[in-house]
């Protein structure tokens, strides 16, 4: 008889020793415990995610708000957590009240031992926070560098409470109860991990922040071109790139929500996908657009594609993910200048171009590539997946136009152009400034753009 290896007797005492050990030992037992397990590892995975956004965002920034953005990445952990225990998982996952909210597992109350619910009860709630908080994320570099601390954590806990949920909702509510309705995923809306439910969700909430709040000090010139900003350290970017790449195996690979098969698959179609956005931006970028941008193209791109994946991941092929990717790096490139020379608005870690429109191109491409059920046409699955991200994005940017215009008109949305040149430090004093935030939320277009000029 062969010795059985560290793993299977890892997994064998885990099987005996966790919640399914009142099980007979047996292979429904072990794979049971297996699933467990390997949601869990996703979950560790996808929270060690969160120090990617952190090393990638700092880097990306001006060195003076470095600290600040850390603290954002953190407090975004600390609220979403919190948050989506007390109310955020119910409203998603919960029993569906009218098809729109749900109703129940509020503070955790039935998370783990209902028998009509999830049979991975607490796992499934932990890895659910992980995805929430990666939604919060995405607004904290978008908007960076001259948001203030009240209004980004009350913005944090708003998207926690509502925005993310309520569209979660329709999409993933029968996730836990299996017979709960979910009325765009009933139409056959599919988005497999998220790349609209979690991604596109936080940029278009970004894009409405970066529009209200307007560009840095100093980001563009009088006559409307954007002026270079020095990042900190592309070196720390790439190190956070790392990190969340490693981190997208366990969103994409956990979300099949057991170690079977697909797993692999799933994996390796991220991997690709990711690796091919990154060549073709950085080369598109190199050749077709004089190299303008270019690394943050490249780093850009690579997370586009991991982005670009995450819809599609389980239903496609590796060939498929290779064009998936691809077309990604040119969605990722196109939008970027589109938004920075065109639209003139500042997102300084390039959030809004990955996690926006690179979000959609991998939503609408479960209908070009995906395997899809023998009666609906490719057609009919492409009308579906439109609606779906047509939804997410009225329903998100009205949301966040009201949340975002009843913030700047109370606590306002900037720190003083003091605290935005030489750095903020949350929870810290402030510094005094001719021109206060609230003066500056108070500003008209013309003359906020006076103050953005005269910075030169």
């Amino acid at each position: 008889m062969k010795k059985k290896s560290l793993l299977t007797t890892s997994l064998i005492f885990y099987a005996v020793t966790s919640q399914a050990a009142d099980l007979p030992l047996s292979t429904e037992s072990i794979t049971f415990s297996v699933d467990h397990l390997w949601v869990l590892v996703s979950t560790a995975l996808v929270f060690f995610m969160q120090a990617g956004f952190k090393a990638f965002e700092v880097g990306m920034v001006r060195t003076e708000h470095s600290n600040a953005v850390s603290i954002k990445n953190i407090i975004d952990w600390i609220v979403g957590s919190l948050i989506f225990l007390f109310v955020g998982f119910g409203v998603m996952f919960g029993k569906s009240h009218l098809g729109f909210i749900g109703s129940d597992l509020f503070f955790g109350i039935g998370i783990q031992d209902n028998p009509e619910g999830s049979p991975l009860g607490t796992i499934f709630f932990l890895f659910q926070i992980a995805f929430a908080t990666t939604a919060l994320t995405i607004v904290s570099g978008a908007m960076s560098e001259r948001t203030g601390f009240i209004p980004y954590m009350t913005a944090s806990a708003f998207i926690a409470i509502f925005i993310y949920p309520v569209f979660g909702h329709w999409v993933w509510g029968n996730l836990f109860y299996e017979n709960n309705p979910a009325w765009l995923a009933d139409l056959g809306f599919i988005d497999f991990a998220g790349s609209t439910v979690v991604h596109s969700i936080g940029a278009w909430v970004a894009l409405v922040g970066i529009w209200m709040i307007g560009p840095r000090l100093g980001r563009f010139d009088e006559n409307g071109k954007p002026v270079h900003f020095k990042s900190s350290s592309y070196s720390y970017s790439v190190l956070g790139l790392i990190i969340l790449w490693l981190g997208w195996w366990g969103f994409n690979g956990g979300s099949q929500l057991a170690l079977d098969k697909a797993v692999g698959d799933i994996i390796l179609n991220t991997n690709i996908a990711g690796a091919t956005a990154g060549l073709v931006a950085f080369f598109h970028c190199y050749w077709f657009q004089d190299r303008k941008d270019l690394y943050p193209k490249l780093l850009g791109g690579v997370i586009g594609g991991l982005v670009a994946i995450t819809a599609p991941c389980a239903y496609v092929s590796h060939l498929d993910s290779l064009i998936i990717g691809a077309i990604a790096g040119l969605v990722h490139n196109y939008s970027f200048d589109f938004l920075l020379h065109k639209l003139k608005l500042d997102d300084p870690v390039g959030a809004i171009p990955v996690h926006g429109f690179c979000g959609v191109w991998g939503t609408l491409s479960v209908a070009f590539f995906g395997d899809l059920a023998a009666d609906v046409s490719r057609l009919e699955q492409l009308g579906i997946q439109l609606l779906g991200v047509v939804v997410a994005f009225v329903f998100t940017t009205s949301t966040s136009f009201l949340m975002f215009a009843l913030l700047k008109k109370t606590v306002g949305l900037r720190v003083s152009p003091q605290e935005e040149k030489t750095g903020f430090i949350i929870g810290g004093e402030k510094t005094e400034d001719e021109n206060s935030e609230d003066e500056i939320d108070g500003m008209s277009e013309e003359e906020l753009m006076k103050l953005i000029t005269s910075d030169q």
